[in-house]
């Protein structure tokens, strides 16, 4: 029991579903045979992430400049939300357990995620959180610019983005899901950390 007030805090990408989801929407939003293009020209930048010359950031920003730049924001939000009605097969029972008991204690939910808000504002919603913290991309007079819209949402940035959503962590009784490395330093900031307990 505690006095101070209850959040919890959940990845959602393997943490609440059963897979990546990124990937996916990519081919969902602009078909396998143009990501797959893009995937191949960044290629050598593939390689320098595995041999930790350069980082999954980075290789993410590339990825979203070649394929976002220019498009229309509407589109994009309208693709994202129908691709977000698809999850219900890839939805973990026992996350959404999980994710009922919170709600049922009248403890707040927070999904952070390195996934894109293009659909993760309707997977959040359809699930009930109170709040999202995602990546999310640059618009300009309704359209894309091609650049992420602050840091892409894993490691240090989650515990960053719950902070300016909530200020001082230890103010709070926090829970937090997750599956991955991405996922360490909101593991390490909270009080109930649950690392892979969902699968």
């Amino acid at each position: 029991m505690t006095d101070k007030p209850v959040v919890a805090a959940f990845d959602f990408d393997v943490t609440i579903t059963t897979k990546d989801t990124f990937v996916p929407f990519l081919y969902w939003a602009f078909g396998k045979v143009k990501v797959y293009k893009v995937f191949i020209k960044l290629l050598p930048e593939a390689v320098k992430v595995v041999l930790k010359l350069s980082n999954r950031d980075f290789f993410k920003e590339k990825i979203v400049a070649a394929l976002f730049t220019n498009q229309s924001v509407k589109h994009l939000k309208v693709l994202g939300a129908g691709y977000a009605s698809s999850f219900t097969p890839l939805i973990r029972p026992k996350a959404l357990k999980r994710i009922k008991w919170h709600k049922e204690q009248g403890h707040r939910l927070v999904m952070v995620s390195a996934s894109l808000n293009l659909y993760l504002e309707k997977a959040a919603k359809d699930l009930g959180f109170d709040d999202l913290l995602c990546t999310t991309l640059e618009e300009q007079d309704d359209i894309f610019t091609g650049k992420l819209q602050g840091a892409n949402c894993r490691c240090q940035e989650k515990v960053n983005r719950l902070q300016k959503l909530l200020g001082d962590l230890s103010h709070y009784e926090l829970y937090a899901y997750g599956d991955s490395e991405g996922d360490k330093q909101m593991l390490e900031a909270a009080n109930h950390p649950n690392y892979r307990t969902l699968e």
